[in-house]
């Protein structure tokens, strides 16, 4: 590499890096507690039901949720992929932002109400939103995966200054004695190549989830237009199938697979005249990649059940890679290891370019001072 391309990486590495350091170092420090998240959550003080079976009303639970919050109705049913419970938000409309959704937990065995904290509040959902968002909504998610591209190019970059600046020592030598800076600019180098896999790994599969909003609404506009054409047209609208009657349905017709989340007429996942029922597999691969199955809503006959489309399937296998979350515990604490570890990266390239300048601020002073006598 000559002298000429070094300078080149070493200034797209400063200044990409310089950029998204600061956001890039408030995602790690919020993603550390959400490597845990399901470890952090409530107590659901769940009994063990004989047999484990999901047997209870599901319609007998929306009618308990909307007479706890009169005037509201439900836009959506959440299934828990780990826990047999399931989670009946209610709002004002069917399209109402979920941040305002108030949430009701059941026990999908038995009906029994659990009494859990909010998951739109708390320490957990603070460091949720500021991950995903910064509470800015989806531009906040689209500018945070502007950052994650910038953050890809900081450490492509940093590999491609690794060779050049490291070839004269042996791997994983720290110099000491040497000044600190010296000391930092090692571990920096030695902590940064490292973590590499795993930080390239997590930082563009961060960039794949901002792009959630826009895969949704392609979606929408294309596989979910689709699949409510194959529908007849429907002979009572005012008339709605029990949501029991339609999962028996929707189960029939895909068995082996696990309701996820239950979309009802009105919400942006559905039409006015159908519901979408978006099932997983039982694999540790498939159980992250959902299948839409769309149900006329007055008959509950199933219209059509297709997969989702590659960009979509995309996201969802990106998700687990991100958070670390498909391998249990000991993979959750190796996560969290190499995002401490990151951090030191973030915080030693910031030490190391403050003080670099603040030794060129100090020759360029002493020049000045020994022109001017």
């Amino acid at each position: 590499m000559t002298p000429r391309t070094v300078r080149v990486w070493s200034w797209i590495h400063r200044w990409s890096s310089l950029v998204c350091t600061v956001f890039a170092l408030l995602l790690c420090l919020t993603g550390l507690p959400l490597i845990f998240k399901d470890e952090l959550g409530p107590d659901l003080g769940l009994e063990n039901a004989a047999g484990g079976a999901a047997t209870a009303s599901l319609e007998s639970m929306i009618s308990r949720a909307q007479a706890a919050r009169p005037g509201q109705v439900v836009p959506y049913l959440f299934f828990d992929r780990d826990q047999p419970i399931v989670k009946v938000p209610t709002s004002p409309s069917m399209t109402s932002d979920p941040a305002s959704f108030h949430y009701q937990v059941f026990d999908i065995r038995t009906g029994r109400q659990i009494d859990v904290p909010q998951p739109n509040e708390g320490f957990m959902y603070v460091m949720l939103r500021l991950h995903l968002d910064l509470f800015a909504g989806v531009k906040g998610t689209l500018f945070l995966g502007l950052m994650g591209v910038l953050l890809v190019v900081a450490i492509g970059s940093g590999v491609a200054l690794y060779g050049p600046f490291t070839r004269r020592f042996d791997f994983g030598v720290v110099r000491r004695g040497s000044g600190r800076h010296r000391t930092w600019l090692d571990l920096h180098n030695l902590l940064g190549i490292v973590t590499l896999a795993w930080f390239g790994v997590v930082s563009f599969t961060g960039v794949i989830n901002t792009l959630a909003a826009p895969i949704e609404l392609a979606w929408q506009a294309n596989q979910l237009v689709e699949m409510s054409s194959q529908a007849k047209p429907v002979e009572n609208e005012d008339r709605r199938a029990s949501i029991d009657d339609v999962l028996r349905e929707v189960r029939a017709a895909v068995p082996g697979m696990n309701v996820m989340t239950v979309a009802f007429p009105g919400t942006p996942f559905a039409t006015p005249s159908h519901v979408a029922v978006f099932l997983t597999g039982s694999t540790p691969l498939t159980s992250r990649i959902l299948k839409p199955a769309l149900v006329d809503a007055s008959s509950g006959a199933v219209v059509a059940v297709r997969d989702m489309p590659w960009y979509a399937t995309a996201l969802f296998t990106s998700q687990p890679l991100h958070f670390g979350d498909y391998g249990g515990l000991p993979l959750k604490i190796i996560w969290a290891l190499l995002d401490v570890v990151t951090i030191v990266v973030l915080i030693s390239g910031l030490y190391l370019w403050w003080g670099k300048r603040r030794r060129r601020s100090g020759v360029a002073a002493s020049e000045v001072s020994e022109h001017g006598r």
